[in-house]
């Protein structure tokens, strides 16, 4: 019989170690289940990627993930391989023989954790059958023209199976990711398997298309009729899978408080932890080499930039700013309407006050199209000619300055150019003329006509004229390092950037701007992601540490856009020593995501998931689950980088500012780690305690 008891907890570097009797992991086994394991999706897939290794730590061989199986997956991400344990080689034998495909192996990617891939196509055979068992067990019906709700009933039938084929011993806790994973759970209650189970909501069904639709979701939520929406978008059956999953479970967690929440009002069920999600943070043993790849990466842009903007480039690019948005195509949840409106209010603000500052905007988000378009693989040509051009004279130039100096004489300037030189030098400025403006968009789009954020560039006219100190390009694809345009891996491009700017209506967690923040960007994001609300949580000055946060909850849609424009002018603003005094405390910031400091709430979570499953053997002592608060970054003690956004009508401020003498960035480092380690609650968490003649003890 084990007793958890709370145990108030130390923050980040300060957690006390989990020690191996916490849990006996021994006796337990640990699934997780999600239809993006090994396969590459969206958000949760990076969730379970980055997590694996702190999981694996804890559970070594113990731990075991279940996903769909596709073939192109596993040829390039899984090494197969027999199951180290004779139950689950039981288990998976058992679906084998009665010809269901199972792929077992280790996942290659940090951890290696173990993958167990259902083939979904080898068990559709089933689908009827599984279809009516599904109606039995809680009166869910699937139509047969939804062809991803019924791959997750095969995959839900799958997984509880063999879920089927364990004995009492070990016990096992299964952890489910979002609805296309949640028919397993309910199998396995309904059948009343003795598993203990967590499901995770990372976004509601019904929240992405309410909030799609333009609604003011947040200050609505408790007067929506759920199953009339559900029903108007004909994902009625979605809906009802998502809520049996969520109230089956025997713990519920979502990413972040805004989806709490929102999950409250939308799946009638409060949730029980809040899991936030973290990345894997690798520190440089060198302080300063973000900076340094900062400085190479923006290098990098500023090569296309010089191509794209060919015969317009009468802008300075050592006083110019690199801004992108990225993610899903989401015109409005992803908040590309008020970035857009933002830009025109910016570059008005810029040219009214003569600034010397431009800022070239990208727009990374995939949408159709054709290919690049002509007029942007021209610039990059035409850039590489001058380029070629200019390294022919060059080396001309530098050996008839060589041949002269070896004599002994000063060349006479006027000769060393001959008129050959001059005429090839005229032909490549002459190259660069073009009637057109530079392009805003670097494909050719499908559906141009209608795309929304075409149209607004339209509508507020932001067309690379000369006279606009703001320049958008619109990415339509994906970044790769094998582009012929912008041959950059997303994560270069990043840290070549100086400001993501994320101002999502609707985002439960924010992958986003948390990658800026590891990186070292500073970054925008709103009150209503839940990124955004756990850095509300923990820094006192966010703006200080280059994280913006734009209100989007209790401010209207207009004064929502004046903030954000009072943010991108109060960066635009900015000198180059307070851009570099910023990103070192954004970087600084990335301790708080880390796993290492995150993985205590999933750790909850099970304990919790375990203690009311099997209340004989595993207990809880009552008590509030761990809370994302209780420690804050203070407000830096020097004068904070930006200039106030009150004050948008001054000068951009000098490089020379007796307030950033006053900056000792090693003292100040100090003082944030300091802070992380000194021993402030962030709630609790369970610890086991051992029964010994009839007493309990740590």
């Amino acid at each position: 019989f084990l007793r958890v008891r709370s145990l108030s907890m130390t923050s980040l570097n300060g957690l006390p170690q989990w020690e191996d009797e916490d849990l006996p992991v021994e006796d337990l086994l640990l699934f997780e289940v999600a239809w993006e394991v090994t396969n590459k999706v969206g958000g949760i897939y990076t969730v379970i990627q980055t997590k694996a290794k702190i999981t694996t730590d804890e559970w070594g061989e113990n731990y075991f993930l279940i996903g769909p199986y596709f073939e192109h997956n596993v040829k390039t991400q899984v090494e197969v391989c027999e199951p180290p344990n004779p139950a689950i080689k039981k288990a998976v034998d058992t679906l084998k023989g009665q010809g269901c495909q199972v792929f077992f192996g280790r996942w290659l990617i940090e951890g290696s954790p173990y993958v167990m891939l259902f083939d979904i196509g080898s068990a559709a055979w089933n689908l009827d059958r599984w279809k009516g068992e599904f109606w039995d067990a809680c009166n869910i019906g699937i139509p047969f023209n939804d062809r991803e709700a019924n791959d997750a009933l095969i995959f839900g039938s799958l997984t509880a199976w063999f879920f089927k084929e364990f004995d009492d011993k070990p016990n096992l806790i299964a952890h489910f990711h979002e609805w296309q994973a949640g028919a397993g759970l309910i199998l396995s209650r309904f059948r009343k398997l003795p598993v203990a189970t967590v499901f995770t909501t990372h976004a509601t069904l019904l929240g992405r298309y309410l909030c799609a639709a333009s609604i003011d979701f947040y200050n609505k939520l408790d007067q929506f009729d759920i199953d009339k929406e559900a029903g108007e978008r004909q994902i009625y059956h979605r809906y009802c899978m998502e809520r049996a999953s969520v109230h089956c479970a025997h713990v519920f967690t979502t990413v972040s408080q805004i989806t709490a929440i929102e999950a409250e009002h939308m799946l009638k069920r409060k949730a029980d932890v809040v899991t936030p999600n973290g990345l894997n943070i690798k520190k440089f043993s060198a302080m300063h080499e973000f900076q340094n790849l900062h400085a190479m990466y923006k290098a990098r842009i500023q090569e296309f930039v010089r191509g794209h903007f060919y015969g317009h480039l009468d802008f300075n690019l050592a006083r110019t700013l690199f801004f992108f948005i990225a993610g899903r195509y989401e015109y409005s949840n992803k908040g590309a309407d008020l970035f857009l409106e933002a830009l025109s209010r910016l570059n008005f603000l810029l040219r009214v006050h003569r600034s010397d500052v431009t800022v070239v905007v990208f727009f990374i988000m995939p949408a159709k199209t054709n290919n690049f378009n002509v007029e942007t693989l021209k610039g990059q040509a035409v850039r590489k000619q001058l380029w070629d051009t200019a390294q022919c004279v060059k080396e001309k130039f530098g050996r008839k300055l060589y041949d002269a100096l070896l004599k002994g004489e000063i060349p006479d300037m006027n000769k060393i150019l001959d008129r050959d030189d001059v005429t090839i030098m005229k032909r490549a400025i002459f190259s660069t003329q073009r009637q057109s403006l530079p392009p805003v968009t670097t494909h050719n789009m499908i559906d141009d006509s209608n795309d929304p954020i075409l149209n607004t560039i339209r509508r507020i006219g932001l067309f690379n004229n000369r006279t606009d100190r703001v320049k958008v390009i619109l990415h339509p694809e994906f970044l790769s390092s094998t582009s012929p345009l912008l041959p950059m891996d997303y994560e270069d491009f990043v840290r070549g950037c100086h400001l993501g700017v994320f101002p999502s209506y609707y985002e439960p967690w924010g992958y986003t701007p948390a990658e800026c923040t590891v990186m070292g960007i500073p970054s925008v994001t709103t009150n209503l992601s839940g990124f955004g609300c756990f850095l509300q949580e923990h820094v006192a000055d966010p703006a200080a540490y280059g994280i913006y946060i734009v209100d989007r909850r209790y401010r209207s849609p207009d004064e929502s856009c004046n903030q954000l424009t009072q943010f991108l002018y109060g960066f635009c603003q900015q000198s180059r020593r307070q851009r570099i005094i910023q990103r070192n405390r954004t970087e600084r910031l990335s301790d708080l995501l880390d796993w290492r400091y995150l993985g205590r709430y999933y750790m909850h979570a099970r304990h919790l998931a375990l203690s009311r499953t099997f209340p004989d053997k595993f207990e809880m002592e009552p008590n509030a689950p761990p809370k994302t608060e209780g420690f804050r970054y203070p407000r830096p003690s020097s004068v904070p980088p930006s200039p106030s956004v009150s004050q948008h009508s001054s000068p951009h401020h000098s490089e020379d500012e007796d307030e950033d003498e006053r900056y000792d960035e090693d003292e100040e480092a100090e003082r944030d780690r300091q802070n992380i380690k000194s021993p402030l609650s962030l709630g609790t968490l369970p610890q086991r305690k051992k029964k010994q003649h009839g007493e309990y003890r740590n």
